[in-house]
């Protein structure tokens, strides 16, 4: 193995280190500061591998529980700030990772810009925000990272006060010092409304001012105006799959909460443009429809009767705060003097900021129609509308099976719905869905379930007749395995209207499925192509243009392994290319990627670029949830980098030429078939075929105990078992990330590896194969997180002494295997050899999560053991905490 290059320490860090030393000190006391320095240079000393470093006791054990809540705190938050100073470095930015670069990479192939905006007229790439419970970190605690982040920015610049008058450096330090103050961890659970406020903040705080400034930089890029193709959406309100908390009164929350903070944007921006545009007609005349807002203002005020573009706004705000009224409930903020009447719908608001704009480009040579504020409120009303971001609905196939069966047995059509064959449910849903006649009935009882989701339905008719179409697009059903999951969903959604029977039959949400498992994703384009060979599904879809297949990164994963996984998602993903394209249908995929590797974690500029030929086509959306909202959207600057990275990529992946040969792919691609049928074997045969894998599993992590951590409103398994099967994907992954293992992210791929003859094709598609490439680069970071010397002491937690030594021991050997097997295929002498800012990243911050393991470990030892002091379970949740928050993408 070659040695270790030294780790270059980035000056933030050490600048950011350095005043939370001080703070420790000056709160925590000298015996805490000295304490804790112990540790982390003794801890440093051992990984550098300096002489005798390893015999030197860290004195983790001569800690108090006090002690040791404050250390773990002073950790995690260190943690916390070596992120802040990476994500300033670019640590994780693509290289070429922007849409100028981008379109400059098509033009070298002979793509000009006519077909880069012909792509975007038909495009939509689309970041949905989730509420999956992965984000440790309470709201508070990124608020405070966020404002030390703006005030390095200060610091960037030369800058030494605020413009408050604070000196920079000492406005750091007192955010630092509230950051120490500030209660890690949440005392009661996440509410569905506590999920909304926070993704709210995200939108109004990032997503609001950021995207119109982007658009203004694709414009310059472009050299005209960019089509509008990149929108936000959301989940959250809309997704009761398993979180029974999501109701019809959440929904209807959400969607009035995400019109407000829309529109109370507006009104903002309305308000500071009134302020700017003082042109007066004493000076320069205006055209008539500037008059005509003018006129119809209704503000008479003398001091601004010589000023049109002030009265015309005047209107505008009172016509919005209006509007305001009406979708939100509620007055605006800033009602103003003036009454008028609320907008029907944002395109009327547009017209008017339009013809503002217009009157000013008019005069002056065009020197006022450079965009400005104007036209970046007129791009916002285009992107958000009054409904902030799309919201998709989603459920599971068995609870719409068993509403649709109670309706049809209510509705005296079919009493056993259930025990129907396939055929008979098709040709059932089909005689329903063109009849004109409910199946509901203001007589009838339902259970409370059918109830339910009825309410929710009826729910979302009435924010499509308030908010317009736009606020409700897809409906996702989870675990989608045949073709009568998806009518159901029509049948429920022709109950409330939005699905119209007759001889043109009209879906206004659109059913979506989700492939989860291996075996969905091997299924779905037969479903798919009888979805599209039933002729009122393939109108419906051809009117739309485009028809969602979701495709789900995190129960393929748990079920058939990493490896397996990622080639199933890549083989699913290109066997329903030739269906869509038989049906004339555009075809987008929603990708369901969660923060871990083994939830499709990693790069997004690679991933998109990795996807298959011909599977993007301009159209994409992709999750993003828990504390990877916070690391990509978390101030605007890295907001930028991101949508940057999803847009270029997405703009590469469907209009660069394909490079690999066709012999090649075919090549690789039987190759990947070969080992993903390996990597299935070993991990299946792991994970499902050992006994006592589950026991084990539950004794070594930490997964009981993360329910405590209040990270989110829905349980943590999908039904009351404690089998693998039903838990879900999220606090799998996240469990494993704790102990160090991270197993989702590599197992299997080593005996994979390891058993395929051709050591060289592998080198050669390492090298030369972007999916494969990405697929290993992923891998590799996960191997480089993981530790199998700590893992081993989470092991000996496990009781059975003979099943720990079993398990564990194909654990540590896989680990092992796959190492070896990455590094022959890489050809590289250690991990991360050819990415050295990754691997710098990384082991900087490997001091500092092993003593957080090695104490987590005892305090796991006493709470088992029944130890009731409420400071060992506090330490726990708060070890756990830390080491999130240091791995980063744990979950």
């Amino acid at each position: 193995m070659a040695s270790l290059p030294p780790i270059a320490n980035n000056p933030d860090i050490r600048f950011l280190g350095r005043l939370l030393g001080d703070v420790i000190r000056a709160f925590g006391g000298e015996e805490l500061f000295r304490r804790t320095e112990y540790i982390r240079s003794t801890s440093v000393d051992r990984h550098r591998g300096i002489a005798g470093a390893d015999a030197i006791d860290p004195g983790l054990d001569r800690l108090s529980l006090d002690e040791t809540l404050d250390f773990v705190r002073g950790f995690m938050l260190f943690s916390m700030l070596a992120n802040l100073a990476e994500d300033r470095q670019g640590i994780a930015r693509d290289e070429g990772a922007d849409v100028a670069r981008a379109i400059e990479r098509l033009a070298a192939d002979g793509i000009g810009r006519d077909a880069v905006i012909a792509l975007m007229e038909r495009a939509l790439v689309a970041p949905v925000l989730t509420a999956h419970p992965t984000e440790v970190r309470r709201k508070s605690m990124i608020d405070h990272r966020n404002r030390i982040a703006e005030l390095m920015a200060l610091k960037d610049r030369e800058i030494e006060e605020t413009e408050d008058g604070d000196r920079v450096d000492e406005a750091i330090l007192r955010q630092i010092a509230l950051l120490w103050q500030t209660r890690v961890l949440r005392r009661e659970r996440l509410y569905v409304t506590d999920e909304v406020e926070t993704a709210l903040s995200y939108m109004r705080d990032v997503f609001l001012p950021t995207l119109p400034a982007l658009y203004a930089r694709w414009d310059r890029a472009l050299g005209t105006r960019c089509p509008g193709f990149l929108r936000p959406g959301s989940w959250i309100g809309g997704d009761r799959d398993g979180n029974p908390y999501v109701t019809a009164e959440a929904l209807e929350h959400a969607l009035a909460r995400a019109a407000e903070t829309a529109i109370g944007h507006y009104l903002d921006e309305v308000h500071a443009l009134g302020a700017e545009l003082s042109i007066s007609t004493e000076i320069t005349p205006v055209n008539g429809e500037v008059g005509r807002l003018a006129d119809a203002s209704g503000d008479t005020a003398p001091s601004r009767a010589d000023e049109p573009y002030r009265r015309a706004l005047s209107g505008i705000h009172a016509r919005l705060a209006a509007t305001h009224e009406a979708l939100a409930g509620k007055r605006a903020p800033r009602p103003g003097l003036l009454k008028g009447e609320p907008y029907g719908h944002p395109g009327e608001l547009r017209d008017d900021l339009a013809a503002l704009a217009k009157g000013l480009a008019s005069k002056g040579g065009g020197t006022l129609s450079s965009g400005g504020a104007l036209g970046r409120l007129i791009r916002a009303v285009e992107i958000f509308g009054f409904h902030l971001a799309t919201l998709d609905l989603r459920q599971n196939s068995a609870v719409h099976e068993r509403v649709v069966a109670e309706l049809l047995k209510a509705g005296g059509v079919e009493d056993d719905y259930a025990a129907l064959d396939e055929d008979a449910r098709i040709a059932l849903l089909r005689r329903e869905l063109q009849s004109p006649r409910p199946l509901t009935s203001p007589y009838a009882v339902y259970s409370e379930e059918t109830a339910g989701e009825l309410a929710i339905l009826r729910a979302a008719a009435q924010a499509h007749r308030r908010y317009g179409r736009v606020c409700i697009r897809q409906y996702i059903i989870s675990m989608a395995q045949s073709v009568s999951d998806l009518l159901e969903v029509h049948l429920l959604l022709k109950e409330v209207g939005l699905y119209l029977p007759g001889d043109e039959p009209q879906a206004h949400v659109m059913a979506v499925p989700l492939f989860e498992t291996v075996a969905d994703l091997e299924a779905g384009p037969a479903i798919m192509r009888d979805w599209f060979a039933l002729p009122e599904v393939a109108a419906i879809a051809r009117a739309r243009g485009h028809q969602e297949v979701m495709i789900g990164y995190s129960d393929s994963n748990k079920d058939g392994g990493y490896l397996t996984s990622t080639w199933q998602l890549s083989r699913g993903s290109t066997a329903l290319a030739p269906v869509f394209e038989a049906a004339g249908v555009a075809m987008q995929l929603f990708h369901g990627r969660g923060g871990a590797v083994g939830r499709g974690g990693g790069s997004a500029f690679a991933a998109i670029q990795a996807q298959p030929p011909g599977t993007v086509q301009g159209r994409i959306r992709i999750t993003e949830q828990g504390e990877v909202i916070a690391a990509k959207y978390g101030t605007r600057a890295s907001a930028v980098t991101n949508l940057e990275a999803m847009t270029s990529a997405t703009l590469l992946a469907s209009l660069e030429p394909e490079r690999l040969a066709p012999a090649d792919a075919e090549r690789f691609a039987a190759a990947m078939d070969e080992l993903s049928a390996t990597a299935f074997r070993a991990y299946r045969d792991l994970v499902y075929g050992t006994e006592g894998f589950r026991d084990f599993f539950r004794q070594m992590t930490p997964i009981a105990e993360i329910a405590g951590l209040k990270i989110g409103s829905r349980p943590a398994s999908r039904k009351k078992s404690d089998a693998i099967e039903d838990l879900r994907a999220i606090p799998w992954v996240f469990s494993w990330s704790q102990a160090r293992v991270m197993l989702p992210g590599w197992y299997g791929v080593g005996a994979a590896l390891d058993a395929f003859a051709d050591k060289g094709l592998l080198r050669e598609m390492a090298a030369g194969w972007p999916f494969f490439a990405a697929t290993l680069a992923n891998m590799e970071m996960v191997l480089a997180k993981s530790d199998m010397g700590v893992a081993a002491r989470y092991a000996r937690l496990v009781e059975d002494e003979g099943l720990r030594e079993a398990v564990f021991g194909r654990i540590r050997d896989g680990w092992q295997q796959t190492h070896d097997g990455l590094l022959s295929a890489t050809r590289q002498t250690r991990l991360l050899e050819k990415n050295p800012a990754l691997d710098t990243s990384i082991r900087l911050r490997l001091p500092y999560i092993e003593p957080l393991n090695l104490l987590q470990i005892e305090l796991l030892k006493r709470h088992r053991a029944g130890e009731g002091d409420a400071r060992i379970g506090e330490g726990i949740l708060l070890s756990i905490n830390a080491i999130a928050t240091a791995l980063r993408n744990s979950g």
